[in-house]
């Protein structure tokens, strides 16, 4: 009897499986592999994205309890935007009128951020958190929910004491 017919069970047939199974099952395995990469990936992704968004959100839900602060920011903006500005000027890139233009437009822009409503701000870092970067439904997605409807009331109570008219759909 040789080797080969006595590895062979009764029927004849060889009882390990064919080798084209293994090559299939690695791939199969490979596949999955990458496809919970992949998943992790976007799961970590949203989740770090709904983290700076609420992040955001508190930054300028805090400049609202606190306004000196953001105007403190946007002074500490322009200083070294205009700083800047003046080292191109002194560089010989920008010529002394362009400077100035640039320097008005910076002050225009630092003015309207600081009175900018800053619970229209967070409110919309929130609804972005919400809306964009879930699910997965994270810890950061469920907190800015909640600040997103506290925003939203505190939102309509700045709106009202400014007589502006408004709707709720305006504020979705």
């Amino acid at each position: 009897m040789s080797l080969t017919a006595q590895a062979l069970p009764e029927g004849g047939r060889d009882a390990r499986p064919p080798a084209w199974t293994a090559s299939w099952r690695g791939a199969a395995l490979a596949l999955l592999a990458c496809a919970a990469a992949v998943y992790a990936t976007a799961t970590c992704d949203l989740w770090l994205r709904a983290r700076s968004a609420c992040l955001e959100g508190e930054k300028y839900l805090a400049w609202h309890r606190d306004p000196g602060r953001k105007a403190a920011h946007f002074d500490e903006v322009l200083a070294a935007r205009t700083a800047e500005l003046e080292a191109s000027r002194r560089r010989g890139a920008l010529s002394d009128a362009d400077c100035a233009a640039k320097l008005v437009l910076l002050r225009r822009e630092r003015d309207f951020r600081v009175e900018e409503s800053s619970l229209k701000v967070a409110h919309a870092w929130f609804q972005t958190a919400v809306e964009l970067f879930s699910p997965p439904e994270s810890r950061w997605v469920r907190r800015a929910r909640v600040r997103l409807a506290e925003t939203r009331e505190l939102w309509k109570k700045e709106l009202d004491s400014k007589k502006v008219p408004y709707r709720d759909y305006m504020l979705e």
